[in-house]
């Protein structure tokens, strides 16, 4: 496969030149403008952000998008689907005022909003996956498969499952319904290390699936018939207590993320933008967000999102921790192993490669790139 284009701005903004326009000059310098939009609906998939947290991407960003999208005779909408655990996006009703509470509505971003696994996240569509090693068919929410055109519109950020969230990670998992999310999900069953437990109990208020419980000890427990895998009590505890002894679920993870993410794009247009901004050490779904691991880096789109994960993540690599955060005090830990990435070095068990090398073995994209820089 021959290199795919990987488009970069970085964000100094002059006098009389804002970050909006220039998100706009990257987009169409990176081809947007060669796709058929006449007529079509186009889905722009994004994370509205839980509440509470304020790392999410602003709605003036996606604004940009889907007035460009417009300006080609394009039917744009923002979409999400529904999430597994406790929190106010898992159903649409609740997901619908979320997303407005943090800014996204007709009003702001210039298109209507479509929750795409409906209103319980049982909404979805069984799609193919051509060469799936894991998934035969992913469960994607409908109204992102009844879309003509798909785009991406990614917060690049860490991850305490998949090392970090990129474009694959918004595109796989952010896609697949409830039920297309558990089948992601249930590789892995986190455990407890009692002796580092503190019965705190912060892990439970984050269990949508009521499986952890305490003992008379007030050590917690998780029930692996009820556990679904979703990894985020591993976020949530801070005396590093919960495992995940399977480190082989992870990759396993990244793998079926890349598999729905083939099932998302295949036999449509598709186009993909990635802002490094406010890299927070977790996802974006936590309804707080730490001091972010990195400094801002800028912005970039591609017509390849294996390509673009990868452009991320090697201009990541290329920046200093920022003093203070969860990375640079786990550098600063006694018994420190320092893995040379970080976002390994963030959280040790994850691989965020595995994903990005399954998704190019299936034909998703490519890691190899050329990066083309827009002023």
């Amino acid at each position: 496969m021959e290199q795919a284009k990987v488009y970069f701005t970085d964000l100094r903004a002059k006098s009389g030149d804002n970050l909006l326009q220039k998100l706009e000059r990257l987009i169409r310098t990176a081809g947007i403008d060669t796709i058929d939009f006449e007529k079509k609906m186009v889905a722009i998939k994004l994370h509205f952000g839980e509440p509470g947290n304020l790392s999410f991407l602003r709605p003036n960003y996606a604004k940009v998008v889907a007035d460009v999208v417009k300006s080609l005779g394009g039917l744009p909408f923002l979409t999400d689907c529904n999430t597994l655990y406790v929190g106010r996006r898992k159903n649409a009703l609740e997901h619908m005022d979320a997303a407005y509470e943090n800014g996204f509505s007709p009003f702001s971003t210039g298109c209507q909003i479509i929750i795409g696994d409906g209103l319980k996240g049982t909404d979805d569509v069984e799609v193919p996956v051509e060469g799936g090693t894991y998934v035969k068919k992913a469960k994607i929410g409908r109204a992102v498969m009844d879309a003509d055109v798909f785009i991406s519109l990614s917060h690049f950020k860490g991850h305490e499952a998949t090392g970090f969230g990129g474009a694959l990670k918004n595109i796989g998992m952010g896609c697949g319904s409830r039920a297309g999310k558990m089948e992601q999900h249930n590789a892995g069953k986190p455990e407890v290390k009692t002796n580092k437990c503190v019965g705190c109990r912060q892990c439970a208020k984050q269990c949508g699936q009521d499986a952890i419980s305490y003992g008379e000890d007030r050590k917690a427990f998780i029930d692996h018939d009820k556990c679904v895998g979703c990894g985020r009590c591993l976020g949530a505890c801070n005396f590093d207590a919960i495992v995940n002894r399977n480190a082989c679920a992870n990759d396993e993870l990244n793998a079926k993320i890349a598999e729905y993410s083939k099932a998302v794009l295949a036999g449509r247009p598709h186009f993909h933008i990635s802002l490094v901004v406010d890299v927070s050490p977790f996802c974006d779904c936590h309804a707080e967000n730490d001091l972010p691991i990195l400094p801002d880096v800028g912005m970039f789109a591609s017509f390849d999102p294996v390509a673009l994960d990868q452009a991320c993540a090697d201009a990541c690599m290329e920046q200093q921790p920022i003093p203070g955060s969860r990375l640079d005090e786990n550098m600063h830990a006694h018994d420190f192993c320092d893995h040379h990435d970080h976002f390994t070095n963030n959280f040790p068990e994850t691989n965020w490669k595995s994903c990005l090398e399954h998704a190019e073995a299936i034909g998703v994209g490519t890691r190899s790139y050329e990066l083309i820089r827009v002023k």
